[in-house]
């Protein structure tokens, strides 16, 4: 594993470990199911498993995107939500430390 993969890995562990309530969890395995999301389609997704606020999805995705670096963020137009992906390449690593946890 390169070195910064591994970093990620670790980040993503160190991630989960913080999760008290499960809502990291249940987050990273809706944007695994989802692939492509905006903060409101991730709300749908958790919200059917979890009571949570749309500030906490957008809050969760924002700390995802800046902390682990896996979402790939696009804007089609300034009028359209923005657009989360999740990375190909991480896909499988986030996978394996849900798996592993």
């Amino acid at each position: 594993m390169n070195p910064q993969r591994s970093e990620i890995f670790g980040r993503m562990v160190s991630f989960l470990h913080l999760d008290s309530d499960g809502l990291r969890r249940t987050v990273l395995e809706s944007m695994l199911e989802a692939r492509e999301f905006t903060v409101a389609s991730l709300h749908e997704i958790v919200s059917r498993r979890l009571e949570v606020s749309k500030k906490t999805i957008a809050s969760m995705i924002g700390y995802i995107c800046s902390r682990l670096g896996i979402l790939h963020v696009t804007k089609k137009s300034y009028r359209l939500p923005t657009s989360y992906i999740l990375r190909e390449e991480y896909a499988d690593m986030a996978r394996a430390v849900l798996a592993g946890l």
